[in-house]
């Protein structure tokens, strides 16, 4: 009998622990993965790191003056563009991941509070 009562306990904590395994690792590579997804179709739409890459040549090869006028201001907005893009993508990344690692939290809470 006593045997019974501790396998149950271990069980009980077996199950809490493959829970918590569950929800937070296997949370954090399903959400990370999405979150990479995205940030490579950024990468592949905006090409932030060939335009700063090529930042300071002209658009299309024109290597006249009015190349260089265009390209710089051109590449300097769609820089800035990509940044923010880029900034939004992760924000809003680390907040999908919190609030998914606060749901058993909040259960708990209410759980234990009311």
């Amino acid at each position: 009998m006593v045997q019974a009562v501790i396998y149950l306990i271990q069980r009980f904590f077996y199950r809490i622990w493959e829970f918590l395994t569950h929800w937070y690792v296997g949370g954090y590579f399903a959400i990370g993965g999405k979150f990479l997804n995205i940030l490579e179709y950024l990468d592949q739409t905006l090409a932030l790191r060939i335009t700063l890459r090529y930042f300071f040549q002209p658009l299309y090869r024109d290597y006249s003056f009015i190349g260089y006028l265009i390209g710089i201001p051109v590449r300097a907005v769609r820089t800035f563009i990509g940044l923010i893009a880029y900034g939004a993508v992760i924000a809003a990344g680390v907040a999908v991941y919190l609030a998914w690692a606060a749901v058993p939290l909040y259960f708990l809470k209410i759980a234990f509070y009311g």
